[in-house]
């Protein structure tokens, strides 16, 4: 398991979108998964989710963070 952000935020992503933000630059995937870990800091609904399954809460806060960027695949203006 990797022990990054980037990897964590990564491997917590459906197999698409991990394959779209792969393909971004590097620093744009730091700053994804850096909304990632406030996402999972931040949301209290989720540390009960984290109690029960942590990969599962990680991937609820992967998908939000993906969500609020309009998709893995759209550029931001």
């Amino acid at each position: 398991m990797p022990t990054d952000p980037v990897g964590r935020f990564l491997t917590a992503l459906d197999p698409e979108h991990r394959e779209a933000v792969s393909g971004r630059p590097r620093a744009e995937q730091e700053r994804l998964a850096a909304a990632w870990e406030r996402e999972l800091e931040a949301d209290t609904a989720l540390d009960s989710l984290d109690e029960l399954s942590p990969p599962a809460a990680e991937a609820e806060a992967a998908r939000r963070v993906i969500g609020s960027e309009g998709g893995a695949g759209g550029t931001q203006d």
